[in-house]
């Protein structure tokens, strides 16, 4: 008996689930809205959300750095076109123009994440739509970590895990006019706000033009400020989750 393939594990079934259900009352808005017709899957693993993605009528190419995860979507969903590619290579940008630049679950596992962004606002004319896993940090700020050599992590095993903010940030910094948040995040624990104040993981649409609708939350470009104004990570975290209690309490009292 063969090897389950580690994408098929039920964690990702029900991460992938949340997410589907999330992207279905996302994506028609969307498409209307920027009249997407053409998309790329950067990061694509075994093809999930390329085939996604495929489905709702766009012309999709997707794109991997693992032989491995190329060879695999290919024999799922022949009609997709998958291609073996490095999302931190300097090239990227070379593979085109597309309406729309999907990119779930890869950033966290690079060592250059704000590269990777720089090429995703190169690539997309219309709209990017990026999940990630996020630290928790108020912060616009990026943590080195360790990963192991398995097949669901990145190529080079050390990666940035940055902040909510720091993504924020980032977008706006790489000529990404807009930036917001769904108003629904998907149904799954990794999206709530657990008891430290912050999300592990979060999804973002970024635009190159406002996206005028009470679906989207406008997320603006993080405070310009020095080093040392900076508050401790883990300090940050708890007055963070105390402020949020006490709001939440106050509120309670009120009505």
């Amino acid at each position: 008996m063969s090897t389950p393939w580690i994408f098929d594990q039920a964690h990702y079934g029900a991460l992938n689930t949340a997410r589907e259900h999330m992207l279905r009352s996302l994506l028609p808005e969307l498409k209307q809205r920027f009249d997407l017709k053409t998309a790329l899957d950067l990061g694509c693993g075994v093809g999930h959300f390329a085939h996604f993605l495929h489905s709702f009528g766009l012309n999709v190419l997707a794109i991997d750095g693992r032989t491995e995860n190329v060879e695999e979507a290919k024999r799922r969903y022949p009609d997709v076109n998958f291609q073996l590619g490095d999302a931190q290579e300097a090239t990227l940008p070379q593979l085109g123009s597309f309406d729309l630049v999907f990119c779930f679950g890869l950033l966290y596992h690079l060592e250059n994440p704000f590269r990777v962004i720089r090429s995703i606002a190169a690539l997309a004319t219309k709209v990017a739509l990026v999940e990630s896993v996020v630290y928790p940090s108020s912060v616009p700020a990026m943590v080195l970590m360790d990963e192991s050599n398995s097949l669901d992590q990145g190529l080079d095993h050390v990666a940035f895990y940055p902040s909510e903010s720091c993504l924020i940030k980032m977008f706006h910094l790489a000529d990404f006019s807009n930036c917001y948040s769904p108003d629904n995040m998907p149904e799954h624990d990794g999206y709530r706000l657990g008891s430290n104040g912050f999300r592990q993981r979060t999804v973002l649409v970024a635009s190159k033009r406002p996206i005028d609708s009470s679906g989207f939350v406008s997320l603006p470009r993080n405070p310009t400020f020095g080093p040392w104004a900076m508050m401790p990570l883990y300090p940050a975290r708890r007055i963070v989750a105390a402020y949020r209690l006490f709001d939440r309490l106050f509120r309670d009292e009120r009505s």
